[in-house]
């Protein structure tokens, strides 16, 4: 299931989600309270946990999150090692968010990049 749904993705590096972010992509961080706690955070990503990312991006629910207007927006998944956000961007290619993605590596590989990151 995880290899189907990264065939599906032109996955990123921490650096290229990084500029991608930088360009005006959305940096999407589904982890838990509890792991982003006890790992650290990203300060550009928006939180939108795993269990209700599906609705949270879908242009046509009513609960959507702001930005989630319509099916051209590239939202960059974030996960802690790069596994489950795999399987949440390709969710999210089937609601025809054909520019979803995920990170290479997740959190580990986004802070082992020495790339911005607040602890605590």
């Amino acid at each position: 299931m995880l290899a189907a749904a990264r065939a599906r993705l032109d996955r990123l590096t921490p650096d290229e989600a990084a500029a991608a972010v930088a360009a005006g992509a959305i940096l999407i961080d589904i982890r838990p309270a509890a792991q982003r706690a006890a790992e650290g955070a990203i300060p550009a990503a928006v939180i939108i946990e795993r269990n209700v990312l599906e609705w949270r991006l879908d242009p046509t629910c009513e609960a959507r999150a702001a930005f989630a207007t319509g099916d051209d927006i590239r939202p960059i998944i974030i996960c802690s090692e790069g596994y489950t956000s795999s399987l949440a961007a390709a969710a999210l290619l089937d609601l025809q968010l054909t520019a979803a993605t995920d990170v290479i590596g997740g959190f580990h590989a986004w802070a082992a990049a020495g790339l911005p990151i607040t602890r605590g």
